[in-house]
């Protein structure tokens, strides 16, 4: 062998030599790699946690309520005349006689002077006939046509001052009056409308349950109204009439709730959500709202279980219900006492170690209401 081939060898066997070396490194890097990832953890994931509890919930029957005013309609002139005087203002409150509007009566007035005079004729020749049919002088025929004067001038008088009557307007009960749709001077017309007119306080919430509800339903029940126009506000009544038949379309029944409505807040036309309280509660597992998982799959929540290396949060299927406030009714899935992840769920998969830290978890309640700024 050549000199010069010795030195090829050599090179050859010194670089396999180098590169087994430095693959022999690697592959002990790599190990001690592999080594220290199978034993270090993931740091725990910092959530909030809330106890599955049993609450004592109110049973309650919703549906969408249209307002509709206990007395309501428009004002109208009975006889037609000349707008004299307006006695309200558009959008007041009115109290049932008041003076609204008064028609033109000076004809009548003077017809009726006439009238009374003509009356007080007729009865001072009734009292005459009277006397002369007493002493005999004069004839029963006499005393029955002085009898029909007289009720004839009285009728006469009755009649005018009924016309007079007519021509003053007044509220037939207590409400607030809508814009008024006449002038003065205006002349109006029998059936004329002079304006709205609505009692609203009380105020009826009249509402369709379907027929499933007769059971549970009763007058008397508590009812409870609210509006999208005021959702920090609440309304409680109760219900007053069911109708005693089921409408054949739709099989649902009418009902009709009476609420208070002492400053006028509820107009008529207005549409609620309206609840029906059954007299007794019924005892549920709840959690909030903001513990669930939604799929389409299935719902789920994460439970925590101590193990001992600490808290794990698992993930476990459940049946959820209705909603009550910030909290779901669980139906199936859950126990009472158990504890969820309530905020944080969506940094969780499987099995995975937790912290918990409720110092920022939001509040949960059965009435929420919207926060005041």
């Amino acid at each position: 062998m050549s000199t010069k081939q010795k030195s090829w060898l050599l090179s050859v066997v010194g670089l396999l030599l180098v590169v087994g070396v430095i693959v022999a490194i690697k592959v002990a890097q790599i190990g001690t790699m592999i080594r220290v990832g199978k034993s270090m953890k993931p740091p725990p994931v910092a959530v909030s946690a809330a106890e599955v509890q049993s609450l004592e919930l109110e049973v309650t029957t919703p549906a969408v309520a249209s307002l509709v005013a206990v007395h309501g309609g428009t004002l109208g002139a009975e006889l037609p005349g000349l707008v004299r005087e307006i006695h309200f203002e558009s959008g007041a409150a009115v109290k049932r006689g008041q003076v609204l509007v008064r028609l033109d009566t000076t004809v009548e007035e003077a017809q009726l002077a006439g009238a009374i005079a003509d009356d007080a004729l007729a009865d001072i020749q009734l009292e005459r006939e009277r006397a002369l049919r007493r002493s005999g002088s004069d004839t029963p025929a006499d005393l029955d046509a002085a009898e029909a004067r007289a009720k004839k001038t009285a009728s006469a008088v009755a009649s005018l001052r009924a016309t007079i009557a007519k021509k003053t307007i007044r509220a037939p009960y207590d409400g607030r009056i809508a814009i008024r749709e006449i002038e003065l001077g205006q002349l109006v017309a029998p059936g004329t409308p002079i304006a709205s007119l609505q009692s609203v306080s009380p105020i009826y919430a009249d509402f369709y349950l379907p027929q499933d509800a007769l059971a549970q339903l009763a007058v008397g029940q508590r009812a409870r109204l609210k509006v999208d126009v005021a959702p920090q506000r609440e309304w409680a009544g109760q219900v007053t009439t069911i109708n005693p038949e089921v409408d054949e379309a739709t099989r649902n029944v009418h009902v009709r709730a009476t609420l208070p409505n002492a400053d006028g807040f509820l107009r008529p036309g207005m549409f609620g959500r309206v609840e029906v309280i059954a007299p007794e509660k019924k005892s549920a597992l709840v959690i909030p709202a903001t513990a669930i998982m939604y799929a389409p799959y299935g719902d789920s929540v994460f439970v925590l279980e101590k193990r001992d290396a600490g808290l794990v949060a698992k993930q476990r299927f459940i049946g959820a219900g209705e909603r009550r406030g910030d909290f779901v009714v669980i139906l199936s899935g859950l126990s009472a006492g158990e504890s969820v992840v309530s905020t944080g769920a969506f940094k969780l998969h499987g099995e995975t170690p937790v912290i918990v830290n409720n110092a920022l978890a939001p509040s949960a309640s059965l009435t929420p209401s919207p926060r005041e700024e």
